[in-house]
């Protein structure tokens, strides 16, 4: 038997702004972008949160919802800071820390358990020691998958701790809505409920060939941990797949120059990634949106692997121009690269 941690810092940045400065506590803080320049809600207190207000919204419409919100801007160098310490209390917890984000880990506790210690005990003393020497609320979610204990960890939000004993995991996940199992988005959870399907239950119950005909593969996946069954393993290392760059106009942009610019600066970024981990990439990804908003993304895979900031932005620049329409303008513009592959290194005498 496996006993999953999943721990989540509570309103990580904006909990952050409101230790470090006693003055915001209690007021609805975002953290974000400035409205002027199509910033967005990065994170925002609960306090905030009161107005309906949500991470990725338009600063401007969390302002207009309210407007006595106060708005920092990000320091993420002081984040970096906090999530290593709070790392540190998980490393010191379990022998198998997985960081999902700054402010997110799975941890396996298994071995912990099968010292003496009950999984509700490991997650007590993770609540403990973050207060203690971080100064920060953190909820915790305890099952035997990591899928259960990510749903836990929510169920209980702010400051909460929910342990979901081996067995029970069908029960406790039957009567939640279905966009609270991780991977169902927007359209996934539009198609299934003009279906009939609103909570995991039910979900759980339909029969594979129909899951199949309509998700795929994916159906059968959902319905797995629709019942608690989630197989995946704590990873102490995590591989990224993709290394990427955008930027944000506060004004649309449509001169081919400006863009040729920008886009120069983005290869710049990416191609530093790839040389660190000693990786080219096959795949060039364009990612555009519109100044009405609509998003696209396309790609260009090759045989030959690249990883030079030339290369990536002649590549970039190429899938552009074909997007390029008299009228057409650009709020954002991201470079991408993926299809990894090693950089084989020359040996002294070659």
């Amino acid at each position: 038997m496996r006993f999953i941690v999943h721990a989540d810092l509570d309103a990580f940045y904006a909990s952050v702004e409101q230790m470090d400065n006693p003055q915001l506590r209690g007021k609805p803080v975002l953290v974000g972008g400035r409205p002027e320049n199509r910033g967005v809600v990065a994170a925002c207190s609960y306090e905030a949160r009161e107005f309906g207000i949500r991470s990725a919204m338009p600063m401007r419409t969390a302002l207009q919802r309210c407007p006595s919100a106060v708005v920092i801007q990000p320091r993420f160098g002081r984040y970096c800071q906090i999530s290593a310490k709070v790392m540190d209390i998980f490393r010191s917890a379990a022998p198998l820390v997985e960081p999902v984000s700054l402010d997110e880990a799975y941890l396996d506790i298994t071995s912990v358990a099968e010292e003496g210690f009950s999984p509700l005990e490991v997650a007590r003393y993770i609540k403990q020691k973050v207060r203690e020497e971080v100064g920060l609320v953190i909820s915790v979610g305890v099952a035997s998958s990591k899928s259960v204990a990510k749903i836990a960890s929510g169920e209980s939000k702010p400051d909460g701790l929910k342990v979901v004993e081996p067995g029970t995991e069908a029960e406790f996940l039957a009567p939640l809505p279905v966009d609270r199992l991780w991977g169902i988005g927007p359209v996934t959870e539009r198609k299934l409920r003009e279906s009939g399907i609103h909570t995991l239950g039910t979900l759980a119950s339909q029969p594979n060939e129909w899951l199949r005909s309509q998700f795929g593969k994916r159906g059968l996946e959902m319905k797995r941990w629709s019942i608690g069954y989630d197989d995946r393993a704590v990873e102490t290392e995590r591989v990224a797949k993709s290394m990427s760059a955008e930027v944000t106009f506060s004004k649309d942009i449509d001169a081919p120059g400006r863009l040729r610019s920008e886009v120069w600066k983005l290869s710049l970024r990416v191609s530093r990634r790839l040389k660190e981990d000693g990786v080219r990439g096959r795949t060039v990804t364009v990612k555009l949106r519109l100044s009405n908003f609509t998003t696209l993304t396309r790609s260009l895979t090759s045989n030959r692997a690249v990883q030079k900031p030339g290369e990536l932005r002649d590549i970039a620049m190429d899938i552009i121009t074909r997007e390029m329409a008299p009228g057409r303008s650009f709020r954002l513009i991201g470079v991408s690269v993926s299809n990894f592959v090693e950089v084989e290194q020359l040996r002294l005498f070659d």
